[in-house]
């Protein structure tokens, strides 16, 4: 088996902390879980201060790295939506519906517990090659 981790991306921040952006291994690659980061900025440098904002620019950031990696949001069959504020469900929803216009992924939805100030979202998915 080949496993292959996705840290470098062109114009994509660093991750912030000792993770992978993904992995690639059987066929698949696994997505960390994904904040709203500016393209080209920060590592923690927060893009939109509304969920539907912030929802766009997860998938946004997810789409750079699937394809990095050879894949693409079509191919995801698995994502996991992580809420600080679970009262902002339906506005995650709208904008989430934007990205997968086709068949749907199967998704969990989950709060999130990480103190990362301005982030209300963060979203991990797992996509074939």
């Amino acid at each position: 088996m080949t496993t292959r981790h996705i840290i470098d991306i062109p114009g994509y921040a660093a991750p912030h902390s000792p993770y992978s952006h993904a992995v690639v291994a059987n066929g698949f690659v696994f997505v960390s879980g994904q904040i709203p980061v500016k393209p080209g900025g920060r590592p923690t440098e927060i893009v939109g201060t509304t969920m539907h904002e912030q929802t766009r620019q997860c998938l946004r950031n997810i789409r750079t790295i699937l394809e990095a990696a050879g894949s693409s949001l079509d191919r995801v069959v698995k994502v996991t939506v992580l809420l600080v504020r679970t009262d902002l469900y339906q506005e995650m929803n709208e904008a989430y519906a934007e990205f997968f216009p086709g068949p749907k992924p199967a998704r969990a939805m989950a709060k999130f517990g990480a103190d990362i100030p301005g982030v209300l979202v963060a979203i991990e998915a797992i996509a074939t090659i």
